[in-house]
């Protein structure tokens, strides 16, 4: 069996993001940079698939080929040192200005130029972008069926059995191999890689894949932190505090048209 899994480095949920001096990127001093934590489940998954069937787990990243921890070959190095037999770089300047669809083109086109696969797995979401778009992109560009927010995953005799999260329910589907999943946190249990395997991953083989990505999709003018949050008003109980509630929606906060 051969698994791909897609990985990206995005900044730790726990980092406090500032804004840049130049307003259209964050300042990435004092950010660390991670492994996605759905991404890293997908990695986590890929190696129980692997230990029950064997085969072969390939990482695949794209993104700065060198910025510092914002690299997409560290995070690939991660996924390496969690157990994947070697990885796939897609070299990229421009990534913050790359939408889903060009990414996921990107990927698509290094997974063709091997030599076939059984399972894609890819995070549900990344943590920056929240676009939740890539996996299922991905998936209609290989022309493999999809499904989102796995919870668990099961492979046997070229098919899949996927449970997954929908609208506070569990759903079961069954798809043919091969095919493209997205993993929520559930998917499976978080790995930490011990001393060993994080000297090994160095010794991992990575291949550079050579993509024309065309100009960037398109281009951020500003960048500014949500605002800070204003006390509340009470106006009143009741039908009577309605008029009043109007009005102030409409005169003060000006998110009311009448």
């Amino acid at each position: 069996m051969r698994i791909f899994v897609c990985v990206k480095p995005v900044p730790d949920t726990a980092a406090k993001i500032k804004v840049g001096s130049d307003g259209q990127h964050i300042d990435p001093s004092g950010v660390k940079f991670v492994l996605g934590p759905y991404d890293a489940r997908c990695v986590a998954k890929a190696i129980a698939l692997k230990e029950a069937a064997g085969g072969e787990i390939v990482a695949v990243s794209a993104g700065f080929p060198k910025k510092g921890e914002n690299e997409a070959g560290k995070r690939l190095k991660d996924a390496l040192a969690l157990g994947a037999d070697r990885g796939i770089m897609i070299p990229d300047e421009t990534p913050e200005n790359r939408d889903p669809l060009q990414v996921a083109k990107a990927l698509a086109a290094a997974i063709k130029a091997e030599d076939g696969f059984d399972v894609v797995l890819c995070g549900r979401q990344a943590v920056d972008d929240q676009a939740m778009a890539v996996g299922p992109m991905l998936a209609t560009l290989l022309d493999v069926p999809c499904v989102t927010d796995a919870i668990d995953l099961q492979v046997a005799d070229g098919k899949a059995t996927v449970k997954r999260a929908a609208e506070g329910r569990v759903e079961t589907l069954e798809v043919a191999l091969p095919a493209v999943i997205t993993g929520q946190r559930d998917l499976a249990d978080e790995k930490y890689p011990k001393l060993k395997d994080i000297l090994k991953a160095k010794k991992k083989p990575v291949a550079e894949f050579a993509h024309d990505w065309g100009s960037a999709s398109y281009t951020v003018t500003k960048l500014a932190p949500p605002p800070e949050p204003v006390a509340g008003k009470i106006v009143g109980e009741g039908a009577d505090a309605v008029p009043e509630l109007l009005r102030l929606l409409q005169e003060e906060a000006k998110a009311l048209t009448l």
